[in-house]
This record gives C-alpha cells, structure tokens and sequence, in this order.
C-alpha cells in the first residue's frame, strides 16, 4: 500500500486504524552494470512486500543520497549531507504533523548513514515518536546468509544483483578486491575501481538471492512491531 496510490482522506482513514509508515532512502549512483537506480530499488522491493504482509503504508522513495565518491561516473547525482538530512528531518517532521508516529527508514545507501542519528535528535524533539533505520545490507540476517555461502558484501556486486536491478549481462568471472587506503576524491575512485564494482562476484544463484531477500524482509516485519 502506497501513499501515491492514496488521497488525503484515505490517508486520514488510515491513521485512525494505525500510525506507522515505511520510509524509504537510497541513491541514484553508479552501481557497476546495475541500475542507477539500484539503492532505491532493492529498499523499495522489500517495503513493498511488507507492506503486503502487514498493512503499513510505504511513503514516496528520496531516490537522492550522499554519494559524493561517485561522481565521477555519469548518471551519479548526490545531494550535500546537509541537505539531505534536512530533507529527512523536513518528511519526518510532515508526517508527525499529519499523526504518524511510528517510522521505519528502510535505508538501501551506505552514504546516508548519518541520518539515523538525524531519527534519534527528531525524536527528542517530538513527543511520542518512534523511528527506526533499517540498511538492510548491514544486518545481522543477511550478513548470516552471506557467511553461509562463504560470500563477502562489496558495492554493485552479487549481494545487489536481484532481476529487478539488472540492466544488462553481467560478467561471469569475479573481480579481484578493490583495495583502497584512505580517502580519495571522485576522480580517484574511478581510477582505482575502474568499473565501479568493489570485488568479488558480480552475481549468484537465484536461490541465494531469495534467501538474502527473505532474511531482509523477516528483518523489516520484526522491525515494525515497535
């Protein structure tokens, strides 16, 4: 159930039965032979599908992140850190005014992080307001189903290739680990990442896929129970 597929008094009918939103936060960067797109994809996929579960509403992805290493390849577009966190405090904020209290961030970029800290000082603020960040590549689930396979997360690689972030073929060898020490500008790390993907196999078997979605997915159900 999605707010755009909704009017305002539907809206106001469902906060009389339940305050609880999906917030949904990536970015729109290179992700190797995957979709631009890909942050925004995969935290979508699974807000979706909780919702199905549950009922909760999903709100409008923030299709925009911080990913300022990244722009050095075309189709990259990043917002300030500021301004994105202004951004998330200015929704978060809306939605408290309209009587939602409840809000799980399902975060799909490593590069917004810092907003979980932005949920935290708005909760201090605001009386009664529960939230939670959920990057669903960093729990405990999914990392436990990596480990299983004896496969390591790296960025635009297997652990993101689900059919609905391919865009084309991709290749059939892994990719030697990209090693980087300190930090670089993003020109620097075009040069070293060539391109673009981190290392280690650019996709896996369908049924692992499946397995890496379901354990987010649990995640995210358990994750709203608060």
């Amino acid at each position: 159930m999605r707010l755009e597929e909704m009017n305002w008094m539907d809206v106001e009918s469902y906060l009389e039965q339940d305050d609880r939103i999906l917030l949904i936060t990536g970015s729109c960067e290179q992700h190797g032979y995957l979709s631009l797109l890909t942050d925004i994809k995969i935290p979508v996929a699974l807000a979706d599908a909780a919702s199905k579960k549950s009922g909760v509403l999903v709100a409008p992805p923030l299709n925009f992140g911080v990913s300022p290493y990244y722009l050095a390849y075309p189709g990259t577009i990043s917002l300030r850190q500021s301004v994105f966190l202004d951004v998330l405090r200015d929704v978060v904020a809306s939605l408290y005014r309209a009587g939602f209290r409840r809000m799980l961030v399902v975060n799909g970029h490593g590069g917004n992080e810092a907003g979980s800290n932005t949920l935290v000082e708005l909760m201090n603020e605001f009386d009664g307001l529960k939230t939670a960040w959920y990057s669903w590549w960093e729990s405990q689930s999914v990392t436990a189903v990596a480990r299983k396979y004896n496969l390591r997360a790296a960025h635009a690689g297997w652990i993101e290739a689900f059919p609905f972030t391919m865009v084309e073929e991709l290749p059939q060898e892994p990719k030697a680990p990209v090693q980087q020490k300190g930090l670089l500008s993003a020109r620097g790390v075009r040069a070293l990442h060539g391109d673009g993907v981190s290392g280690g196999p650019y996709q896996v078997s369908p049924e692992i896929m499946d397995e890496i979605f379901a354990a987010a997915l649990a995640d995210i159900l358990f994750e709203l129970e608060f």
